[in-house]
């Protein structure tokens, strides 16, 4: 029994073929996964005659069965109690120092309108801080005085004139 083989040209054309029919189908395997009633017949003829994504698909279904037949184990049923015993333990030990004790009251305290306010609190102190180091900064400064056009042209005028002066005594002989 004598099977043809294709020539590597051949093989070239049929793989540029199918990759340019393959682009985008990767987005479609999901869909043609989970609603294949639900896909264009187009994309439906593609998954048929195209081996790599139909490898693809039936890697996935394979993959969604076994997910499907593993069972999640069973929490230990004295788990919460457990965890409300060591919540407990750790609200009621002593923090070791004032900065301990402060995190634990702002962490562990019923009084949760604290932090709002504690917000405020922190925001107030920063706009007046700001203010102040811009007060402070800006107050060395002395206020430019506004030079009056007039004044600053009898300035130019005088200094032209006793320019020309001296360029009139540097010319003559």
């Amino acid at each position: 029994m004598e099977t043809s083989r294709a020539t590597p040209a051949e093989v070239g054309d049929n793989m540029e073929r199918m990759k340019n029919n393959c682009t985008g189908m990767d987005q479609k395997l999901a869909d043609m996964l989970l609603d294949p009633g639900a896909v264009p017949a187009k994309v439906q003829a593609h998954f048929a005659e195209c081996d790599g994504c139909r490898q693809q698909l039936a890697e996935l279904r394979a993959t969604l069965a076994l997910l499907d037949t593993w069972e999640a184990p069973e929490p230990n049923p004295y788990f919460m109690t457990r965890l409300d015993a060591r919540l407990r333990e750790e609200r009621a030990a002593a923090p070791a120092g004032w900065f301990a004790r402060l995190r634990a009251r702002f962490v562990y305290g019923p009084s949760m309108h604290v932090r709002p306010l504690a917000a405020m609190a922190l925001s107030v102190l920063l706009l007046l801080g700001g203010g102040t180091y811009l007060g402070v900064t800006n107050g060395d400064q002395p206020a430019a005085q506004p030079v009056q056009a007039v004044v600053h042209d009898l300035q130019t005028l005088d200094s032209n004139a006793s320019s020309s002066i001296r360029w009139s005594a540097l010319q003559q002989p």
